[in-house]
C-alpha cells in the first residue's frame, strides 16, 4: 500500500481556477504523482492568496488527488497584530479537535512553518501515530521579527517562539528549509550539529505554459521607451527595502538613456510616489496578473531586487522573485548581504552591498556598458540553471528520500 503524507501548515497557496498554486502545492503534487497519498491541513486565513470560502469548521476537498482539509480559522488584516497571534492559537485549537479517523493514517507529517505553534501538534501526532515528523522553515521566526520587526530577544513573545523553535529542531525527525545555509542557524540554536536539508523555491510547468501577453495599451503606457530599463516587479513595501532603488534613480537623473520601472502595489507605493514622481527617469507602472509577470520582465534590460542588511540572509534566501527574475533570462543585479544564492551558482547577476546606493549606480552602469549578447547570455545562464536544478519534480524527488531515507513506497 503507497505510503501517506500530511502536510501541515496554517498557510498554503492551493491551485485554484486564478492561480496555479504555490511552492508547498507544486511539490505536494509531485509528491502524488509519484504515487504517494497526500493530505494537506491548512487555514483559510491566508488574506495572500485566493481560498476556498468556508461555511464549516472544517471543509474537505479533492483538487487532482490531494486531499485539502480547510480548518475555518479567524481571520485577521494586519500582519503585526494581536489578532494575528490569536488565529495561531485558534488554529492549533481546530486542529487538535479535528476528527483525524476520517483522514488516512499517515506514515510522515510535515509540519510546515510558520506557525511555530503546530510544532506542538506535531509532536502529538508522531506520538499517536508513532510516524516520522519533518520540521520545515519557510521563514526564520522568531529571529525575523528581532531583526526587521522591531522586537527584542527579551520580549516575553520572542522568548517563547524562540523555546517553541529550539523544541522543533531538537525532537523533528528531519529539518528541511527553504534556505541554502539554515544548518548554521540551527546550529547556533542547540549548540550543536543536527542534520539539515535545503529545498527550496523552484519553478513549475505552469510557470512556464502560463504566460499571457500584456494588454497593449499597458505596454504602450510604461514599458514602450528605447532606454536602458531597470526594473523591479512585486509588492512594494518595508520589507522590499527600496530606499536604495529611488535613490538611484534620484542619483542618476541625469543619465537619459537610463530608465527605473518599478511594478506593482503595496502600502509604501503613494508614499514613493510622492517623493519620488517627478523623477524623469523614473516610471511607477500597476500591478499585473501572475500570469503577466515573465512579459513585464521580457521588457527590461536589468532586473533589481533588494533586501534589508539582516541576519536572517546570513542563511540563505529562496525567494520567488528570483525564481521569476531567472526564469525571464535577464541579467540581475541584488542589493544584498548574505549567504550566496544560486544567482552565484548560475552566474546570471551580480550583488552589490545592501543599502549602498553607489553600489548600486556602478552596478546599472556597468551593466549598461556590456553588449546586448553579453547581457543576453548572463541572462539565459541564470534560465538555463534553473531549469536544470530547480523543476519541482526533482525538488519533490529530493523531498521524498528525506521524508522516507529512501524507502520505497
Amino acid at each position: 500500500m503507497n505510503k501517506t503524507i500530511w502536510y501541515v501548515t496554517k498557510y498554503f497557496s492551493p491551485k485554484t481556477a486564478t492561480s496555479p498554486g504555490g511552492r508547498g502545492w507544486f511539490l505536494v503534487d509531485e509528491m502524488r504523482r509519484a504515487g504517494y497519498q497526500v493530505v494537506v491541513v491548512s487555514s483559510d486565513s491566508n488574506n495572500l492568496v485566493d481560498l476556498p470560502v468556508l461555511h464549516d469548521r472544517v471543509t474537505v476537498e479533492v483538487t487532482d488527488g490531494v486531499k485539502l482539509v480547510w480548518l475555518k480559522t479567524m481571520k485577521y488584516s494586519v500582519a503585526k497584530s494581536a489578532r494575528r497571534i490569536l488565529s495561531w492559537f485558534h488554529f492549533e485549537w481546530n486542529l487538535f479537535w479535528l476528527n483525524k479517523r476520517e483522514l488516512e493514517r499517515p506514515d510522515v507529517v510535515i509540519i510546515s512553518s510558520l506557525s511555530l505553534l503546530t510544532i506542538v501538534n506535531g509532536l502529538l501526532l508522531k506520538l499517536k501515530y508513532k510516524c516520522r515528523l519533518v520540521f520545515e522553515v519557510r521563514d526564520i521566526w522568531p529571529l525575523t521579527i528581532v531583526e526587521e520587526g522591531g522586537f527584542s530577544n527579551g520580549n516575553l513573545f520572542v522568548r517563547g517562539l524562540s523555546w517553541l523553535e529550539r523544541l522543533a529542531y531538537r525532537k523533528s525527525d528531519a529539518i528541511v528549509g527553504t534556505m541554502p545555509n539554515l544548518a548554521a542557524h540551527v546550529r547556533n540554536e542547540l549548540g550543536r550539529d543536527r542534520p539539515v536539508f535545503c529545498v527550496p523555491m523552484g519553478v513549475s510547468q505552469e510557470h512556464l505554459s502560463d504566460v499571457a501577453e500584456l494588454p497593449p495599451e499597458y505596454a504602450e503606457s510604461y514599458l514602450s521607451s528605447d532606454k536602458f530599463k531597470v526594473v523591479h516587479a512585486g509588492t512594494i513595501g518595508i520589507t522590499n527595502a527600496l530606499d536604495v532603488f529611488f535613490a538611484a534613480a534620484q542619483a542618476m537623473r541625469e543619465h537619459a538613456d537610463v530608465e527605473f520601472v518599478i511594478v506593482g502595489d503595496g502600502a509604501l507605493k503613494q508614499s514613493y510616489q510622492q517623493q519620488y514622481g517627478s523623477l524623469p527617469n523614473l516610471v511607477f507602472a500597476p500591478k499585473v496578473p501572475r500570469n503577466m509577470v515573465q512579459s513585464v520582465l521580457a521588457k527590461g534590460d536589468l532586473l533589481y531586487f533588494s533586501v534589508h542588511d539582516s541576519k536572517v540572509w546570513d542563511y540563505g534566501q529562496s525567494l520567488n522573485k528570483v525564481i521569476d527574475y531567472m526564469l525571464a533570462a535577464k541579467p540581475v543585479v541584488a542589493s544584498y548581504n548574505g549567504y550566496p544564492s544560486m544567482i552565484d551558482e548560475s552566474g546570471c547577476g551580480v550583488f552589490v552591498p545592501a543599502n549602498n546606493v553607489d553600489a548600486v549606480v556602478g552596478a546599472v552602469l556597468e551593466m549598461k556598458a556590456k553588449s546586448e549578447q553579453e547581457r543576453s547570455a548572463m541572462g539565459a545562464r541564470g534560465r538555463e540553471w534553473l531549469l536544470q536544478n530547480r523543476s519541482y519534480t526533482k525538488l519533490a524527488n529530493d523531498y521524498l528520500q528525506i521524508l522516507f531515507q529512501g524507502d520505497a513506497k
